[in-house]
């Protein structure tokens, strides 16, 4: 009995570790990864456009990434987590 709650004890420590770590990275609002994403960009030389922030719904992220003209996956330099609830 005793190693079932100690099994039981250490998931919910993880879970609740999980839960802290979620809550306290990213950002508050898609907003302000908004605005982090577009600085970001700022500080790249966009001369050719191959640079870009597109924002992803399903992962609640924006990302920052640079595409090429060879019809290749772009290259994801960035991502920018806001929290979702």
């Amino acid at each position: 009995m005793k190693v079932v709650n100690l099994v039981f004890e250490a998931i919910f420590l993880l879970v609740i570790l999980l839960f802290l770590i979620y809550f306290l990275t990213g950002y508050d609002s898609a907003f302000e990864a908004d605005q982090n994403c577009h600085s970001y960009l700022s500080s790249y030389d966009n001369i050719s456009g191959n640079y870009g922030c597109d924002h992803d719904t399903e992962t609640h992220q924006w990302i920052l990434y640079e595409s090429n003209d060879k019809k290749e996956p772009a290259k994801i330099i960035k991502k920018f987590r806001y929290k979702f609830l």
